[in-house]
């Protein structure tokens, strides 16, 4: 019975979302809240974060963050734990959309796509890891993508970030295990957030990759708003995973991510099984 009134009387978990002002950041703000859940809302504006802190004042605190700027970082971080005491779960979900072919996009425009997507949110991580590990608890969730696997035309500068962090994040995990930190690497398909349509950063299309490239930049436009995935029910895929401790690394969201990642490794296996006979004849 004391464990189950110490269980009742426990303080709700505190999860810290980065870019809460839209898409699957706002849809996990939203499901942590409707849990009773108390969060750090974090956005470039956080204007647009305000009726969040209306609705749940004692339990939402709404933070001016640019993953890609380190004072910011070290502000939220600090301002989060003045004021809950503590951060359970870490979200970096802040990103960028960009499609064009690898030779259409600038060295500046790649600095652009990683900022965000992978240096800050390793920024961030670092930034809370100290008090995570020290009380032996916490989960740092990684928004990547089906793109953190799986890359097509056009794509590369946008899945070269995803890869990126995924592989940051398994490195990750094994570090922080013997500490009761755990990641959670969360691979969403196509889902009906900004991501698609007008919110893609376009480069200039030129003439050679009309062909390859060309038809995605098309399909980027058609599928805009019509997406299978609904970010509501992936914000209650996450928090389950994240409520239950899931045991997996990973956590694929959507039909067409899951068909697209079994694609993947199926090419990649029989890629190595092909070449196995070559590997074994290099050694001395």
């Amino acid at each position: 019975m004391n464990d189950i009134a110490n269980a009742a009387s426990a303080p709700s978990p505190v999860w810290l979302v980065t870019g809460s002002s839209s898409g699957f950041g706002r849809a996990l703000v939203e499901e942590a809240l409707a849990r009773g859940h108390r969060v750090v809302a974090t956005a470039r504006d956080p204007r647009t974060l305000e009726e969040l802190v209306s609705r749940a004042p004692d339990r939402v605190l709404a933070l001016r963050l640019d993953v890609t700027r380190p004072e910011q970082i070290d502000a939220a971080v600090a301002q989060a734990l003045a004021r809950f005491g503590t951060v359970d779960v870490l979200v970096n979900n802040a990103g960028v959309s960009v499609v064009g072919a690898v030779e259409e996009t600038s060295d500046a425009e790649l600095r652009t796509t990683f900022e965000p997507m992978f240096f800050g949110a390793v920024a961030l991580t670092r930034a809370l890891l100290p008090h995570m590990r020290e009380r032996k608890s916490g989960t740092i969730v990684q928004i990547t993508s089906v793109g953190g696997i799986v890359t097509s035309p056009g794509f590369g500068p946008y899945c070269a970030a995803k890869h990126a962090l995924e592989a940051l994040s398994e490195s990750l995990a094994a570090e922080l295990a013997p500490y009761g930190v755990r990641v959670l690497i969360v691979e969403p398909g196509a889902f009906r957030t900004s991501l698609f349509g007008s919110a893609f950063r376009t480069m200039p299309a030129t003439e050679p990759y009309a062909a390859s490239v060309g038809p995605v930049r098309a399909w980027v436009q058609s599928e805009a708003g019509k997406q299978a995935g609904d970010p509501a029910k992936a914000a209650k895929a996450i928090a389950d995973a994240v409520a239950k401790r899931s045991p997996t690394l990973r956590l694929p969201l959507g039909a067409d991510a899951v068909k697209s990642i079994r694609e993947k490794l199926a090419l990649v296996s029989a890629d190595v099984d092909a070449t196995e006979s070559i590997a074994a004849a290099t050694a001395f």
